[in-house]
């Protein structure tokens, strides 16, 4: 039996689109208060009605680019106080540049792959987690991938930094060791979202050869996981969850049916 989360508030980062968008909506059915970020805030206006006639309590929205440390710091910090003390932070910001031989390949990928996907959880984080410590109570949900399990062609460095995230989830949960606070990292595999147009660099028709004649998860898949674990009783920590859909058994292992 889940318990109520109803009226706690919830960050969420990278919040316009995909898995980001479904798990706002899918807190907002549980009555939570939205405080919701991406980098350009149109989208995120947009829904906002929806999400709140959708049972969300109150909904805030920001622009962020969790890349920038000074950025970070200063937002969070000069939240209006009614939104200062979050309860459930989802660190879903993140993206894949490009599908190349590691010898080959851009180093500004790279960049912008470490920047946003380790550097930017960590500020983040960094900015939200004393105070779920100071007030005993919290849950940090970071989004990983089956690629922080299992290195695949191509994918070295993007690997490298869902690794990361992996990691760092299971060191930050021991040092939080005798608080209240939990940590959950969720892992999909193969999702249906925006993800391989932006790592195509908006090439639609390579993007959607990815879910070619499989049947890849759904954003909703992944915020159903997401609100099962945070709503799991206060004593219980789902440390990870790694899902994937029947077609998916790897990293690398993809059923596709002819045609």
């Amino acid at each position: 039996m889940g318990i109520s989360i109803r009226d706690q508030v919830a960050c969420i980062t990278g919040a316009s689109a995909g898995i980001g968008k479904a798990t706002a909506m899918a807190l907002a059915k549980e009555g939570t208060r939205l405080l919701l970020c991406a980098r350009t805030t149109d989208a995120l206006i947009e829904t906002r009605e929806e999400l709140l006639r959708t049972g969300a309590t109150d909904v805030h929205i920001f622009a962020l680019d969790v890349r920038n440390r000074s950025a970070v710091a200063d937002t969070f910090a000069q939240l209006p106080a009614e939104w200062q003390n979050i309860d459930i932070l989802v660190n879903n910001a993140g993206l894949a540049r490009g599908l190349e031989k590691f010898y080959l390949d851009d180093i500004d990928n790279w960049e912008e792959m470490i920047d946003t996907n380790v550097k930017g959880l960590l500020y983040v984080t960094r900015a939200v987690l004393p105070g779920m410590v100071q007030r005993n109570r919290g849950h940090v949900v970071n989004l990983g991938s089956v690629a922080g399990w299992q290195a695949y062609a191509g994918g070295s460095v993007y690997c490298a930094t869902k690794a990361a995230e992996k990691i760092l989830s299971e060191g930050i949960r021991i040092d939080l060791m005798g608080t209240a606070v939990r940590v959950t990292s969720i892992d999909p595999g193969m999702v249906e979202t925006r993800f391989s147009e932006v790592r195509f660099g908006g090439d639609k028709e390579r993007a959607a050869k990815v879910y070619a004649n499989t049947t890849p998860l759904t954003p909703e898949d992944i915020a159903d996981a997401i609100t099962w674990a945070v709503t799991r009783p206060a004593h219980v920590n789902v440390s990870s969850v790694l899902l994937m859909s029947i077609d998916q058994a790897n990293a690398v292992t993809i059923y596709r049916r002819n045609g």
